[in-house]
């Protein structure tokens, strides 16, 4: 008797072929986020910030680094300046998360997705891993060009430094680690809030305009809150020699963890109780 004549193993077989596994929906996907025309789009323009902006800053500063001021040239920092691009990559990180989720709300194609994916945690759970992990290697590899690219340049003047250089080597890589958090929190903000611009002003408040107008708060005030702020805080593992006024590097980043944990958890607790 032939396997298709035994209705308990071909059934059997008929579920095992349907049924939901987290490698599955991980796979899916990462299948849909590369299939976006916006995913390529948004990349590519974190990497010529995070490029682009090195080349020209140190280029800058090496032109004119003869006229800079004792004060200037002591202050100097060549790692931070060839890493200054993260703040306009961490821009295009936060709005594609954003975009990865409120995406399939705003065409009606979350229906589709949590049908097959009934129990919908783990969407959202393989959402949340995809997204962060190729922002993990394109960030960390863009971060990595950058600082050879400006130390290359900086170097004309004798003032670069190498990774082998203390704070460096940690500098260049927490900033592909930090860039890897702003998109585990802009995807627990998307699922959250659901809508894309309402996301998106929320991202860029929490991580631009926040920091900000905590820098107009009193002296006093400032220093006791601006480190504890998500970028800020998560921020202080790319710099090379923390200040005075902020966080251990490996402190900041957890408190920047703990911001990226909350808002995944409320996008859960969300997930599971409101209709789609």
């Amino acid at each position: 008797m032939t396997a298709d004549a035994l209705p308990g193993r071909a059934g059997r077989g008929a579920a095992g072929a349907g049924q939901v596994t987290a490698a599955r929906v991980v796979y899916s996907e990462w299948v849909r986020l590369r299939t976006l025309r916006s995913t390529f789009v948004t990349l590519a323009a974190a990497l010529v910030a995070m490029i682009g902006s090195s080349l020209l800053f140190t280029g800058l500063t090496a032109s004119r680094w003869s006229e800079a001021g004792p004060a200037e040239q002591a202050g100097f920092d060549p790692s931070a300046l060839s890493l200054i691009g993260f703040f306009l990559a961490q821009l295009a990180v936060g709005v594609l998360g954003v975009l990865v989720v409120t995406g399939e709300y705003s065409t009606g194609m979350i229906h589709a997705t949590l049908c097959a994916v009934p129990r919908r945690l783990p969407v959202l759970w393989a959402r949340a891993a995809v997204y962060s992990a190729v922002i993990w290697v394109l960030m960390t590899a863009a971060a990595l060009a950058a600082f050879l690219a400006g130390q290359a340049v900086l170097s004309t003047q004798d003032i670069g430094v190498s990774l082998s250089d203390p704070g460096v080597t940690r500098a260049v890589f927490g900033t592909g680690l930090y860039l890897t958090v702003v998109a585990v929190l802009s995807v627990g903000i998307g699922m959250l809030l659901r809508n894309t611009a309402g996301a998106t002003a929320s991202v860029i408040a929490l991580l631009v305009v926040v920091p900000g107008l905590a820098d107009a708060l009193p002296v006093s005030w400032a220093y006791r809150v601006s480190p504890y702020l998500p970028s800020n805080a998560g921020h202080a593992l790319a710099i090379r020699a923390p200040g005075p006024h902020t966080l251990a590097p490996w402190t900041g980043f957890m408190v920047f963890c703990l911001y990226a944990a909350a808002a995944l958890a409320a996008a859960a607790l969300t997930l599971r109780r409101r209709d789609a």
